[in-house]
C-alpha cells in the first residue's frame, strides 16, 4: 500500500474558504488523492482546473439549491460530484463560505501510476485521466462519493504543491494558462479555466 500524507502536506478546508476563482489557479499542481476501499492510493497532480460562483449562470447553485446541489450549499472542503449526459461523473471541490454555493471542476489529473483496470492498449499514459469524466472513470469516483469530505482517511483528499513545483512556478520555468471554460452554453466568455501549460495530460489547449 502506498503512503499516506503527512500532516504538513495535506490541505485544510479552510484553504477552500476563498472564492473559486482563487482556488481554481491555486489548485493547479496540488495533488488530488484517491483512498480506494481495499487500501490502495493513487495520486495525481492537478493539471487543469475550472471556476464556478453564485452570480455565474454556468454553475449549477445559480438559480436554486436542489437536492442535487445542496453540498455547494454546505461548508467548504468537501466534493460535489453530480451526472453529465447519463454517464459522466464530475469531481469538484466546494469552495468559498458555509451558505456560497460555489465550486472548482478538476478537469483532468496527471497520474503517478495507473489503476490496474485501465487498458493501457487503449489509453495513452498521459491521458488516463484527462479530462472530468475520464478522471472519475480512472479513480472510480461516482455519486457515492458526493459530499466525501477532503482529509486523509476518506476517499479523497488534497496535499499541497511540491516545494520544487512551486519553486519552478515562482521561477516561470512552469506556467499556467487562463482560458475561458470548456462545454458551456451560459457564461461562455468567462475566463475561468486554468492548466498547467504544455501538460500533456491537459483535456484540451
Amino acid at each position: 500500500m502506498e503512503r499516506f500524507s503527512n500532516t504538513s502536506s495535506l490541505i485544510q478546508p479552510s484553504w477552500f474558504a476563498r472564492p473559486a476563482t482563487e482556488v481554481a489557479p491555486d489548485a493547479i499542481g496540488c495533488i488530488l488523492v484517491r483512498h480506494f476501499p481495499d487500501g490502495q492510493i493513487v495520486r495525481g497532480m492537478i493539471v487543469e482546473a475550472e471556476a464556478y460562483t453564485p452570480d455565474d449562470p454556468a454553475c449549477h447553485a445559480y438559480r436554486r439549491q436542489t437536492e442535487r446541489n445542496a453540498v455547494m450549499f454546505g461548508p467548504p472542503g468537501r466534493t460535489y460530484v453530480y451526472l453529465i449526459y447519463g454517464m459522466y461523473y464530475c469531481l469538484n471541490l466546494v469552495t468559498d463560505l458555509d451558505t456560497v454555493p460555489s465550486a472548482v471542476l478538476i478537469r483532468a489529473v496527471q497520474l503517478e501510476t495507473i489503476p490496474a483496470w485501465i487498458d493501457l492498449a487503449k489509453e495513452k499514459f498521459h491521458q488516463v485521466a484527462a479530462g472530468p469524466g475520464k478522471l472519475c472513470r480512472a479513480l472510480q469516483i461516482d455519486r457515492h462519493l458526493n459530499g466525501c469530505l477532503l482529509q486523509v482517511g476518506e476517499p479523497l483528499w488534497l496535499e499541497h504543491r511540491s516545494p520544487e513545483f512551486q519553486q519552478q512556478l515562482d521561477a516561470g520555468t512552469v506556467s499556467l494558462t487562463q482560458t475561458t471554460r470548456i462545454g458551456l452554453t451560459q457564461g461562455v466568455d468567462l475566463p475561468w479555466r486554468w492548466y498547467l501549460a504544455g501538460c500533456a495530460a491537459v483535456s484540451k489547449r
